[in-house]
């Protein structure tokens, strides 16, 4: 089954080989570049680019002339390598898997090229076919886009409509996170499953993606206007004693060492009542070979104090500032994020395989509609009708980010919470200890902000 799993919100360490993908890669750095028509492309190696890799040769190079040397690395790798080239403007790779984390970091300092105009040069890209928020997702401060997307991602809660009919109970069609633990309660046992599934699993991208909608839902923040940290604030512990006391109750064995990979496996398993996650994960649940196959209900994020919640992702394609070959770079981008792409995906690997949760013509095409039946009405309004990134919650705050704060210093400092967190989910701490050593940690970090 995992092999089917797609690629994951974030930090999310998919299963697969830590080995380089080929296709010009030497297991380094791309290879020297073969004049003007060729690039070096860094990306997260994850089966979707995988995926991307194959058709290239046949559906890409064969057309432009344009040869593509990947250098396809595990995420964090991928990260680092990514952090280390476009900070020193070396120019070596010429486009980068950049995710909605770092465009608003790079593009404030400059290490990529803005895309506007290239778009607005070529109609056949169509940008106004791009889901709105993940256009202004991938935007700087300056309002001129710097990335276009792959694929993209909401949350949605699935839920098993086999044991709710059994067990009596109806699932609002816009649930409160109340409602949910309610729910949660009265399903927990029914058939042996757990009544949620939700991550626990330390990182930035793991157990903090979906506790920070809570985070935002319930009124927190982590920092107030002026960058003081604020999770010892009664909104952001009510929160957090919600989630690790939801999960502890009602979620899945070991909840404190499961991560996304985790969670989907169970459900698919049939062990879990509930799980609240990405979008994505829907082709897995759907998947021949799940025992939930047909089974599963799909209704919008969980809110509480806001009208909605949910989060947005996305891996989007940037292009290196100091690239000399942009133009190449530009006809690679409008490939890899077009509706030519995702047919070709569809027609030859499969349509539950295109990459979603970018385009709104996908969601008007047929094909995907038939291939995606049981949840593409579902998955369209998460990503359509995600929050805010720059205002996801009801406290006013000085960063954007649903899932995360748009700082460099939240790759650490996430990583760090989210460690106290999942401590106090395995029993080893209060939350209130875990959100004061947090809130420490947080206030250093901002510490430069608040000076400016």
């Amino acid at each position: 089954m995992k092999k089917r799993i797609p690629v994951i919100h974030v930090a999310v360490s998919i299963a697969v080989a830590a080995s380089l993908v080929l296709s010009g890669c030497d297991g380094v750095g791309p290879r020297s570049s073969g004049g003007s028509e060729s690039i070096n492309v860094l990306t997260v190696n994850v089966p979707q680019m995988e995926n991307l890799k194959k058709l290239t040769r046949k559906h890409f190079t064969a057309e432009t002339g344009v040869t593509v040397n990947y250098t396809l690395l595990p995420e964090n790798e991928a990260r680092a390598q990514m952090n280390k080239e476009f900070s020193s403007q070396s120019g070596r790779y010429d486009v980068a898997s950049v995710s909605a984390y770092e465009v608003p970091i790079y593009s404030k300092n400059h290490w990529l090229a803005p895309l506007d105009q290239h778009a607005k040069a070529d109609p056949s890209f169509d940008q106004s076919d791009i889901f709105p928020n993940l256009t202004a997702a991938l935007s700087g401060t300056d309002g001129k886009i710097y990335a276009e997307p792959f694929y993209g991602e909401g949350s949605f809660l699935m839920y098993r409509k086999d044991l709710f009919r059994k067990a009596g109970l109806t699932m609002p069609r816009n649930p409160t996170w109340t409602q949910v633990a309610s729910l949660a309660a009265k399903v927990d046992g029914s058939n042996g499953a757990k009544g949620i599934c939700l991550r626990g699993l330390p990182g930035w991208g793991q157990n903090l993606a979906p506790i920070n909608t809570v985070v935002n839902t319930f009124g927190g923040t982590w920092y107030d206007m002026k960058w003081n940290a604020q999770l010892t604030a009664p909104e952001f512990k009510r929160a957090i004693r919600f989630y690790v006391n939801l999960v502890r109750k009602y979620g899945e064995t070991n909840a404190a060492h499961s991560g996304v990979l985790e969670i989907l496996d169970q459900f698919v398993q049939g062990n879990c009542a509930m799980m609240y996650d990405a979008t994505s994960t829907a082709q897995t649940v759907e998947a021949d070979g799940s025992t939930v196959k047909g089974k599963v209900g799909y209704v919008p994020a969980p809110h509480e104090r806001t009208k909605k919640a949910g989060w947005l992702w996305t891996w989007a394609w940037g292009i290196h500032k100091a690239s000399k070959k942009q133009k190449a770079a530009w006809k690679f981008i409008s490939w890899a994020s077009s509706k030519e792409y995702q047919k070709q995906v569809g027609d030859t690997l499969g349509w539950t395989l295109a990459p979603a949760g970018t385009r709104k013509s996908l969601y008007a095409n047929p094909a995907y509609q038939k291939a995606a039946a049981a949840w593409y009405r579902q998955e369209y309004a998460a990503v359509k009708n995600s929050d805010d990134p720059k205002s996801p919650g009801v406290s006013p705050r000085p960063y954007t980010g649903i899932t995360f704060v748009g700082i460099p210093e939240f790759a650490t400092l996430g990583t760090e919470v989210s460690q106290y967190i999942s401590s106090a989910i395995a029993g080893k701490q209060s939350v209130d200890a875990a959100l004061k050593r947090s809130q420490k940690l947080a206030q250093a970090a901002a510490a430069k902000y608040r000076t400016h």
